[in-house]
């Protein structure tokens, strides 16, 4: 199951099947970018979507650089029994205690099962897409 949204003529792909979403970044070399949201009522999530993840500047980025995620822990939209257990699992594992939390990985596979490798986690940062695309790209090591 995906989600995708345009903005501006870009189209941005948001996976929410981590593993589908680790064999896509593994074979296209790039980073995954684990959001963590609380889709329908957290409002810095609803901000930080609205000031740098709705952006053109974003999208390109993105494209370039990341496999987007979107792991969502709604209050008023029923998830999948599968996706809840899996975005449950991912947040113990990667110790969010609040959201908008955003985590960069660099996934591999071990026989089947997918392991992480942590680069780093990005908050909402005041400034624009730009602001934050800065420290993302700090985080996963391209200028």
């Amino acid at each position: 199951m995906m989600a995708s949204f345009s903005v501006n003529a870009q189209e941005l792909t948001w996976h929410t099947d981590v593993n589908k979403a680790s064999d896509l970044a593994i074979k296209e070399k790039k980073s995954l970018m684990l959001f963590f949201t609380g889709s329908d009522w957290c409002g810095w999530c609803m901000r930080l979507q609205k000031e740098v993840f709705v952006t053109p500047e974003f999208a390109k980025w993105a494209k370039e650089n990341v496999v987007l995620v979107e792991l969502d822990f709604p209050k008023r939209k029923v998830l999948a029994p599968e996706l809840q257990k899996q975005n449950a699992e991912l947040e113990q594992m990667f110790g969010v205690r609040g959201y908008p939390t955003t985590w960069l990985v660099k996934p591999s596979k071990q026989n089947t099962k997918v392991a992480f490798e942590r680069l780093g986690s990005v908050p909402y940062i005041p400034g624009g897409p730009l602001a934050w695309q800065a420290e993302a790209s700090r985080v996963i090591g391209k200028k």
